[in-house]
């Protein structure tokens, strides 16, 4: 009789655990951003930006904002790791073209606080959101060539190398 009220006991017990295994399953699964795919994105938006002549740094965040990968062109400015990292940070933190955020901020003037977020915004034309059907699954930024809308068309480069979107906003 004890040993029959173990063995339900432990049927029981290996029942609920397989619950649990199933629900487990059902969770939804966030998208994560791998590494060669960051650094194919980083590759290709260098390329792009040393093959037109600029010298920048490209950075790739995943979707919390942390980077993944920095690469600093030769001869690129001090200055452009730290742009070219808040941008991607923007681009995946707010799931937007840092182009169209500035666009936008100049279009609704209430809407210049976005800025002040935190100190890692920076709202200005190269950051773009890396995307896989309709999930933000990080960020890509480029700072250093002598316009917003060439930064963006690095880091779209970057963007086509892994089939990611969106596509940046078009040139003016």
């Amino acid at each position: 009789m004890k040993a029959l009220k173990w063995m339900g006991l432990f049927s029981l017990a290996v029942m609920v655990s397989g619950m649990n295994v199933a629900v487990a399953e059902e969770l939804p699964r966030e998208a994560v951003l791998p590494l060669a795919l960051a650094n194919k994105a980083a590759a290709a938006a260098l390329d792009k930006c040393k093959q037109d002549g600029y010298r920048v740094s490209v950075a790739v965040v995943d979707r919390a904002g942390v980077l993944r990968v920095l690469m600093r062109g030769d001869g690129a400015g001090p200055h452009t790791t730290d742009s070219s990292s808040k941008k991607a940070y923007t681009a995946a933190s707010l799931g937007r073209p840092t182009s169209e955020l500035a666009d936008l901020i100049t279009k609704v003037p209430f809407l210049q606080a976005l800025r002040e977020m935190n100190d890692r915004i920076l709202i200005l034309g190269g950051g773009l959101p890396i995307q896989f059907g309709n999930e933000v699954v990080g960020g890509i930024g480029v700072g250093g060539s002598p316009g917003a809308h060439l930064d963006d068309a690095c880091a779209q480069a970057g963007l086509d190398a892994i089939g990611a979107a969106p596509k940046a906003p078009a040139a003016k």
